[in-house]
């Protein structure tokens, strides 16, 4: 069973770019956003589309992938309740940098361009908060690419790993279930590699009892271990 919308006024209250706002200004942004539903493996916009519209996860799963250098499909992340999308290409008008597709059913609210700058020209605090969670995003994607450069696959994977287990993690009698239905070949596009080395990590780590992996769900049994090898102390 779906788990029920975010509420409107409560979802846009826990986006960063708008904490902080007073009820009016709230009220005010509210009477400018609509809503979009998307069936579930429905596209929701193409990399190299234009982008003028905002969107904020109220209830599904969406997922984001480019191409790779050998021209497939590349996943680069997952876009849950409560996450904000395109807001980018919103503020520098350019094409969308990535494909975002629906996982299962969706709910989203959205805001316009032609909406949102005039809002931000009347509450310069939002466009400065809004700099402030942009600036975050670059930090992560330079992490990204560092972590690419300068770890090894285990390193890169048990990273991964604890920080998807952070987010989707369910504890279990067995460890800490990912609840987040993971093909090696997204794994493999996740850390930047084949689904092959994925397949025989996980195998590996498995004959250690560090992880199991079924039916597309990893779950972590031995998390100091797996810290120890990411080389990350996640509390």
């Amino acid at each position: 069973m779906a788990a029920k919308p975010i509420d409107r006024r409560e979802l846009l209250k826990s986006i960063p770019m708008f904490a902080g706002i007073g009820d009016r200004e709230l009220d005010r942004l509210l009477a400018l956003c609509t809503t979009k539903k998307l069936k579930r493996r429905e596209t929701l916009f193409r990399k190299g589309e234009p982008g003028s519209v905002l969107y904020a996860v109220m209830q599904g799963r969406l997922r984001t992938t480019g191409e790779g250098a050998d021209g497939k499909e590349v996943v680069f992340g997952y876009s849950d309740p409560g996450d904000v999308i395109g807001e980018i290409a919103l503020l520098d008008q350019q094409e969308r940098s990535a494909t975002i597709q629906a996982v299962e059913d969706c709910q989203l609210l959205t805001l316009h361009r032609r909406d949102l700058i005039p809002f931000l020209e009347k509450y310069p605090q939002v466009a400065v908060q809004l700099s402030t969670v942009l600036a975050g995003r670059v930090r992560r994607l330079s992490e990204l690419i560092e972590d690419r450069i300068s770890l090894g696959l285990p390193s890169r994977l048990g990273k991964k790993l604890l920080l998807l287990a952070r987010t989707y993690g369910t504890e279990t009698e067995r460890g800490t279930k990912i609840d987040l239905k993971l093909p090696q070949h997204e794994l493999g596009d996740l850390v930047g590699t084949s689904r092959e080395s994925i397949n025989k990590q996980l195998r590996a780590w498995t004959e250690e009892g560090l992880v199991v992996f079924e039916k597309g769900y990893v779950t972590i049994l031995d998390r100091d271990r797996l810290e120890d090898l990411a080389g990350l102390l996640l509390s």
